[in-house]
């Protein structure tokens, strides 16, 4: 597909990733990346006496995982794309945790396309990370990406 074509899709819903689990592995790992060794994270027992009932993952880390569940969707792909950097995000809000062991998918509706200049396109994407089972997503926020083609 190309930039112009995925323009016209602007206010569509545009892809679902597949569910990943949120594992206490991926969360310590993310612990240590960071250095956020909070116990509501990493401590499974003191964490049980929270009010989340257990561990949770970091806002951080499920935000994190834009581009790889993005990887993992059914997005359309665009043609000749050179390389796509992330430009930053929008409105960002976490909404609800994502407790260890659960499952997250993202969708995405296509915000806005515009060619900033000649090869060189801005795509902002509206992404709901769905936590499965929960009526509430995890997070919800603009997304921008630089694309080259």
């Amino acid at each position: 597909m190309s930039p112009q074509e995925l323009a016209e899709k602007v206010g569509q819903q545009i892809g679902t990733s597949e569910w990943v689990e949120m594992s206490q592995d991926r969360i310590n790992k993310f612990a240590d990346a960071t250095g956020d060794h909070q116990f509501i994270h990493i401590d499974e027992e003191k964490a049980k006496m929270t009010p989340f009932g257990g561990t949770i993952a970091h806002g951080f880390l499920t935000l994190s995982m834009i581009p790889y569940l993005g990887a993992k969707s059914d997005m359309p792909k665009i043609d000749g794309v050179k390389m796509g950097v992330n430009y930053g995000g929008n409105k960002t809000r976490f909404i609800s945790p994502v407790r260890s062991g659960k499952r997250i998918r993202g969708h995405w509706k296509l915000v806005e396309m515009i060619e900033k200049r000649p090869g060189q396109w801005q795509q902002t994407s509206e992404i709901t990370m769905e936590i499965e089972g929960e009526e509430k997503p995890a997070l919800i926020c603009e997304w921008i990406t630089q694309i080259f083609v």
